[in-house]
Parts: C-alpha cells; sequence; structure tokens
C-alpha cells in the first residue's frame, strides 16, 4: 500500500513537472518552424493519447511516467521529404537550437522561482 501510495504521489508530482517541460521544449520548437511529430508524457508504450489531425502532432501518455520526450523532424532521425527539409530540427539556426533546448529547463526553473521566489 505504501509503494502504490509513494508511486501515486510521484506521478502527481513529477507529471505537471515534466508536462511543463516537455511544453517548454514543444512551444519553442514550434515558435521556431520545427516539425513537432510527437509529444509525450513518460516513456515506453503508449498508453492514450490523439493525434491532431490539423498538426499531425501525436499527443501521448506513455506507461513509464519517469520523463517525457519531443519529437522533432530531424534527418539524423531517419528520412526527411526535400519539401519539409526546412522544418527539420537538424537545418536550424544554432541560435534556434539552443533556444529549443534551453526551453525545458527554463520552464522549470520559471516554475521554481513562481512558487518559491519568495523562499529564495
Amino acid at each position: 500500500m505504501t509503494f502504490l501510495l509513494t508511486l501515486l504521489a510521484a506521478i502527481f508530482v513529477l507529471g505537471p513537472l515534466i508536462a511543463l517541460h516537455e511544453w517548454g521544449h514543444y512551444i519553442v520548437a514550434r515558435l521556431c518552424g520545427v516539425k513537432v511529430l510527437t509529444y509525450s508524457i513518460g516513456f515506453g508504450p503508449k498508453l492514450f493519447g490523439w493525434t491532431s489531425k490539423k498538426s499531425g502532432i501525436d499527443y501521448r501518455i506513455s506507461a513509464l511516467p519517469l520523463g517525457g520526450y519531443v519529437k522533432m523532424l530531424d534527418e539524423r532521425e531517419g528520412e526527411v521529404a526535400k519539401a519539409e527539409q526546412h522544418l527539420a530540427f537538424n537545418r536550424q539556426h544554432p541560435l534556434k537550437k539552443i533556444a529549443i533546448v534551453a526551453a525545458g529547463p527554463i520552464m522549470n526553473l520559471s516554475l521554481l522561482l513562481h512558487c518559491f521566489g519568495c523562499c529564495l
């Protein structure tokens, strides 16, 4: 019972933190013109989710709630159609890449400062 309670507490505490972190990568990638393929909370097998009819992004909740990921179009990951190469992460200006990678930790830092700024 204690293990289950601890697991549920971890999911409810880490889940929003992970979602916010990944959302930072996701939103900055979209703003920078990079095509996002998947937004996942958790790793491993997909438990449930949906694919956006408008953007084609696969939004999912996966089985292992210890992190998440945002999968972007990237020629290092596989074949990219010539018409979409300008949307690939690896083709972006280095400052855009830095912004996308840094956005997740910055979102976590902003949450920390917002929630605990008075105590720091």
